[in-house]
């Protein structure tokens, strides 16, 4: 593993990615629109990924051992790469996500349940359909269909690309401190030191959940791993909203403050239903997870303070 182009990858655990990688000798080409510079030592090539002119005229005659996508979230964006990167890489990582195992527009998708979380085969690649001409350029459209999104270009990877092709299913990523750009937790630090409510469903279900540095030292492994398709990256361990809310309030010597309400009040960790991902097949390929007793006192503080190190 000596030449790796990243997709994305300019900041949060994609940004942790690239530092590991680099710092572990490896040649490290980042691709992205330019928004924001590469850390030293980093190949940057820009591009708009959606452009298939644009970023085969940016690799040039480049090729690589792996490419990690951290970024591929339509169909269509991944058919455009499977024919850029066609003889051009021996393996391809996509960042994935728990959402492919959102409830499906046309259905399909179990409803996992608590004891029995899901496996991989609950959404197979191979058999998913895609839809190549819905709307998928257009923002609002994508950020509602975020899950099937990403479904479908798993779909076209593992049913159209000329390369060996690997589906990161990542857990909700927590961790980072400031370098977290969703605002998550940020959202419950803020509530809860104000005083305000907490919006969460009338029965909130645990979720599966990972650290922002753990997800990053996943994705190395797995760039350097031999598996292909579909693998779940979570960290044992499951917690829901009310832990959450409750360990940030005893940091901050208050009691957190509750209201109940529909799915579209439901502030971004409350589920209505048990949203659990099976690790077991990453372990038997030979990943050691953490546990989410391990790492969220740290979160819960890195939030707390703002403060965060970059290092890995």
């Amino acid at each position: 593993m000596k030449e790796i182009c990243v997709i994305g990858g300019s900041r949060y655990f994609g940004r942790r990615l690239v530092l590991r990688l680099r710092d572990a000798g490896v040649n490290v080409t980042l691709v992205n629109r330019g928004a924001q510079a590469p850390p030293p030592g980093v190949t940057h090539l820009v591009a708009d990924r959606d452009d298939e002119r644009a970023l085969t005229a940016a690799l040039g005659a480049r090729d690589f051992d792996v490419v990690v996508d951290q970024v591929c979230g339509t169909p269509r964006q991944a058919d455009v790469a499977a024919r850029v990167f066609a003889g051009r890489t021996g393996r391809y990582v996509m960042t994935s996500t728990i959402e492919v195992y959102d409830d499906a527009p046309a259905g399909g998708v179990p409803a996992a349940v608590p004891g029995a979380p899901l496996a991989e085969e609950a959404v197979d690649p191979l058999r998913w359909p895609v839809d190549l001409e819905l709307p998928w350029h257009d923002q609002a459209f994508r950020e509602a269909r975020y899950g099937e999104g990403k479904r479908q270009a798993e779909a076209v990877f593992a049913r159209e690309a000329a390369f060996p092709f690997a589906a990161v299913r990542s857990g909700h990523v927590m961790g980072g401190g400031p370098a977290d750009f969703t605002g998550r937790l940020e959202h419950y630090v803020g509530r809860i030191r104000a005083g305000r409510p907490v919006a969460v469903h009338r029965e909130p279900h645990p979720s599966s959940f990972i650290h922002d540095r753990e997800i990053a030292e996943f994705l190395y492994w797995a760039a350097g791993a031999g598996f292909t398709g579909a693998v779940n990256a979570r960290s044992h361990g499951e917690f829901d909203v009310i832990e959450l809310c409750e360990r940030i309030a005893a940091r901050l010597g208050v009691r957190p403050v509750y209201e109940t309400g529909g799915d579209a009040g439901a502030s971004p960790y409350s589920f209505d239903r048990y949203y659990g991902m099976d690790n077991g097949r990453a372990g038997r390929l030979g990943f050691a997870f953490s546990h989410t007793g391990d790492w969220l006192p740290g979160v819960v503080s890195e939030a707390l303070s703002g403060v965060v190190s970059e290092a890995l």
